[in-house]
């Protein structure tokens, strides 16, 4: 029996379902049930029936899941598959927002540590942020953890003031501007396509700046064929599957979130026999961190 095979008859007996993010290696993809952003796969998360979530993602997502999941098991294929993003806020300074801004409302970035969600007032992802803070009555956005995606917001959404934060994605803020520029010059035909995680030069040169699903849904629909794809590398597998008479390149040094990249066939199965993994959430922090969840999957629909 191969090592796919024995993943599909233990997910059977188990009971198990397998959510995969794009930025998880290609064999991974592959035995997922369901693959997508952080959004597309909070909303499903929120409607399976299996008793058992096998995340193959980063932390924060295993968390989102447990908490809107709270009968259900969740596992992580490796438990250090962590988003240094997620971490580079602190209640300190949310709370020193709040007593400035009579009316500020909390976003937080859906990637970041429940113990971050806890204290706000909505949760976003780069599909639906633009839309959520659009529909909040409040005038002050205090944008948590990420920078990038927050500047990017804020130029669509000119009537709210933003209060911004310093945290920013490692793999996206490597990319640089003049790599991006290099890849045109060889590419002249090629379109830009960009997550909003990327630092404001490399945007400026983006023809469609989007999440991971939009990047896709662009590429697919687009007569083009040829596009510089600035976010994760993972992407380029269902990139290609949409779309195998196009041609995709990327910066030279290549974006790769090693921590996406932990999970693996091996540890999948690992979980699947053992159980080991399984998130954990106290009632306390999933009540709060629930709210923020909750209003993001009302707004964003």
């Amino acid at each position: 029996m191969t090592i796919v095979e024995e993943i599909q008859k233990l997910k059977q007996e188990k009971n198990a379902v397998i959510l995969a993010h794009y930025y998880v290696r290609p064999e991974v993809q592959d035995i997922a049930d369901y693959i997508g952003d952080s959004f597309y796969l909070s909303r499903v998360a929120t409607e399976l029936s299996e008793s058992t979530i096998v995340f193959c993602g980063v932390s924060f997502m295993g968390e989102s899941a447990k908490i809107l999941n709270p009968d259900k098991t969740v596992l992580m294929p490796d438990p250090t598959a962590d988003c240094p993003m997620a971490h580079m806020a602190d209640v300190e300074s949310i709370k020193k927002v709040r007593k400035e801004y009579e009316d500020v409302a909390v976003v937080c970035y859906i990637n970041s540590t429940a113990a971050l969600k806890e204290y706000s007032d909505v949760c976003v992802t780069s599909a639906n942020a633009v839309k959520i803070v659009k529909a909040l009555p409040n005038k002050n956005i205090y944008f948590i953890p990420d920078r990038n995606l927050a500047h990017f917001v804020a130029d669509q959404v000119p009537e709210k003031h933003f209060i911004y934060n310093e945290g920013f994605c490692p793999t996206h803020e490597r990319m640089e501007a003049d790599e991006v520029r290099e890849a045109k010059e060889e590419h002249p035909d090629a379109l830009v396509l960009s997550h909003p995680e990327c630092n404001t030069e490399v945007l400026k040169l983006s023809d469609y700046i989007g999440s991971t699903s939009g990047i896709i849904k662009y590429a697919t629909e687009s007569p083009c064929n040829e596009f510089i794809i600035c976010t994760e590398e993972g992407v380029h597998y269902k990139l290609v599957q949409n779309n195998p008479d196009k041609h995709f390149y990327y910066p030279k040094t290549v974006p790769v979130c090693p921590n996406m990249k932990k999970n693996t066939l091996e540890k999948v199965l690992h979980v699947l026999k053992t159980g080991k993994n399984e998130v954990h959430v106290s009632d306390s922090l999933r009540e709060n961190s629930k709210k923020p969840l909750e209003r993001m999957l009302e707004l964003g629909k």
